[in-house]
C-alpha cells in the first residue's frame, strides 16, 4: 500500500482546514520545497500536492508546485490536484513533470473531459478524487454539494477509463478521527483502485486501511501535529 503524506497550499504556505471549510485553517509551513524535502528524507515514494486556493477559485500556487516537482520529482512520485477543471490547466500541470493528477470538480460539471484527459494524458497519470459530505459528492473546493452519490460517478468515470479514486469523507478530513473505511472499501469493489483520504489520526488508522485492501492512504495532520512520524507510518503501510 503507498502512504501519500500530503502538502495542501494556500497563499504559498503550506496549511490544512478542518472539514475543508476555508475560515478553519492552520498553518504548518511557510516554504512548501523545504516540506517535500523533510518528506522525502523521511522515505516518502509519493508526495500528495493540493492547491487550495485554485480550488476555491480564488488564485493558484503554480509556482510553489513548480518548485516542489523541480526539486523532488526525480526522486519521488508527486500528486497534485484541486481546480484542476480545463484541459490546459491539466497539460500545464501534467508538463511540469507531475506522475499524477488529480480531478474532481470538473468530472461533475464537464463529464467529456475525463476520457479526453484520459485518452491523451494515460489512466497512469490521471486520477479522480470523489469527495462526499452526507454521501453526496461536493464539488469547488467542497463549497457545493451535489445531488450525485460517489458510487454512480465512480462507476462512469470507470468506463471512461479511470483506474486511480481518491475518496475523501469532508466530513472527517483535518479531524483526526479515522477515514470512511466502508465508503472506500465499497467503491474498490467496482473495480477501482482506491486511496483513502480524510480524517487518519492514528497508526491504527494506517494498518486499517492497509487490512482493508486499500490501494493507499493520504495522510496531512496528523504528521503535522505529530500524531506519529512519516517513518513510522511508512512502516505501517
Amino acid at each position: 500500500m503507498d502512504l501519500y503524506p500530503a502538502i495542501d497550499l494556500r497563499a504559498g504556505r503550506v496549511v490544512r482546514l478542518s472539514q475543508g471549510e476555508s475560515h478553519r485553517e492552520t498553518r504548518y509551513h511557510d516554504d512548501p520545497v523545504a516540506q517535500a524535502e523533510l518528506f522525502v528524507a523521511a522515505g516518502a515514494r509519493w508526495v500528495h500536492v493540493v492547491d487550495l486556493d485554485r480550488a476555491f477559485g480564488s488564485g493558484e500556487n503554480l509556482a510553489a508546485v513548480r518548485a516542489i516537482v523541480k526539486r523532488i520529482g526525480e526522486r519521488v512520485r508527486v500528486q497534485v490536484g484541486g481546480g484542476l477543471r480545463r484541459a490546459e490547466a491539466i497539460a500545464e500541470v501534467l508538463e511540469l513533470g507531475v506522475a499524477r493528477v488529480v480531478l474532481g470538480t470538473a468530472v461533475v460539471t464537464d463529464p467529456a473531459l475525463v476520457g479526453a484527459v484520459v485518452a491523451s494524458a494515460g489512466p497512469e497519470r490521471i486520477a479522480v478524487g470523489l469527495d462526499t459530505r452526507a454521501g453526496k459528492i461536493a464539488i469547488r473546493g467542497w463549497v457545493d454539494v451535489t445531488e450525485l452519490d460517489a458510487t454512480e460517478v465512480c462507476r462512469r468515470v470507470l468506463t471512461e477509463g479511470v483506474r486511480t479514486i481518491i475518496y475523501t469523507d469532508v466530513g472527517r478530513d483535518g479531524m483526526l478521527s479515522g477515514p470512511d473505511l466502508a465508503g472506500a472499501v465499497a467503491l474498490q469493489e467496482l473495480g477501482a483502485s482506491v486511496i483513502a483520504s480524510g480524517g487518519v489520526g492514528t497508526l491504527a488508522d494506517v494498518r486499517a486501511v492497509r487490512a482493508a485492501g486499500l490501494a493507499g492512504v493520504i495522510v496531512g495532520r496528523a504528521l503535522y501535529d505529530g500524531q506519529f512520524s512519516l517513518e513510522d507510518a511508512l512502516t505501517c503501510a
